[in-house]
Parts: structure tokens; C-alpha cells; sequence
């Protein structure tokens, strides 16, 4: 049953994917996707290693100790809709926005670790989940903030 939720999720993602590269910020899009999978993955790994997660049932689990789908695909994906729809947004309409988002993906996980085998707790919880997905998805909205005023100050 837990590769059959695996790959429904693969699939959902992929059509969130392709709705969200039809908005008109293509670079932007593209770029968040990047900086959070990136992001994420260094905080996942050590996060695994430490053992604080595990993934007992995940894709290539042979070469990955973390769950790839979610750091390298899920999470930026709920990332880019995130900074699309706090794009025009000030300070508290974007940490509100990104509370939500955090809250959803924290209650799917807690979920998936109370009721499958994707993934387990040890030393950790669902509030550390929330902290991390909340600063980390902040945080790359902030940047991207930055990066559009620098860009419209140079151009």
C-alpha cells in the first residue's frame, strides 16, 4: 500500500508541476523549485544521518537515505505555489500564507508517520517538521524577495 501512495503522490506532483510552470513567472518558478530542493535536501540529509527520520519505504531507497520525492520534488513543489500566490503579497500576508502551507504539509507527514510506513519519527516530531519547513520555505521566499529588487534596481 505504501508504494501505491508513493506513486499516486509522484503523480499528483507532476500534475501540480505542470499546472504551476503555466503561470507567467517561468524564472522565477523554475528558480524557487531549485533553491528549495537544494535547500531542503542539505537540511534532509543531516536530518537522516542524525537518524531523527527515517523512510523505511521511499524511491532508490538503495542510494538515498532520505525521501527523495518529498526534499527533491513535493516540498518545492508546494514551494513554488507558495511564492505564486504571496508574490503581491506584504510581510504578514506572506509568513500567513506560509503557515498554512507549512501546517498542511506538517499534518500530511504526521499523518503518513502515524499511518504508513514512509516515514518515522525518532527524536522528532511533527512541531520540528513545522519549525524546519516553515524557516526553510520563509527563507527562500525572503530570497527570492531580494533577488527581484536587485534585479529591478539593475535593470
Amino acid at each position: 500500500m505504501d508504494r501505491i501512495i508513493l506513486w499516486a503522490l509522484l503523480m499528483i506532483g507532476i500534475v501540480l508541476l505542470c499546472f504551476s510552470l503555466r503561470k507567467p513567472l517561468i524564472k522565477d518558478t523554475v528558480l524557487v523549485f531549485l533553491l528549495k530542493a537544494y535547500f531542503s535536501s542539505f537540511f534532509g540529509v543531516i536530518v537522516a544521518e542524525k537518524k531523527l527520520v527515517e523512510y523505511p519505504v521511499r524511491f532508490l531507497g538503495q542510494y538515498f537515505d532520505t525521501s527523495i520525492l518529498f526534499e527533491y520534488f513535493l516540498y518545492p513543489i508546494m514551494c513554488v505555489y507558495f511564492y505564486q500566490t504571496s508574490y503581491h503579497s506584504r510581510l504578514l500576508g506572506i509568513i500567513v500564507q506560509c503557515a498554512l502551507y507549512t501546517t498542511a504539509l506538517t499534518f500530511l507527514e504526521v499523518l503518513c508517520e502515524k499511518y504508513t510506513n514512509l516515514v518515522e519519527y525518532h527524536g522528532w516530531t511533527g512541531m520540528y517538521s513545522f519549525i524546519t519547513i516553515f524557516l526553510l520555505s520563509f527563507s527562500v521566499r525572503m530570497l527570492m524577495s531580494l533577488i527581484n529588487k536587485r534585479e529591478q534596481s539593475s535593470g
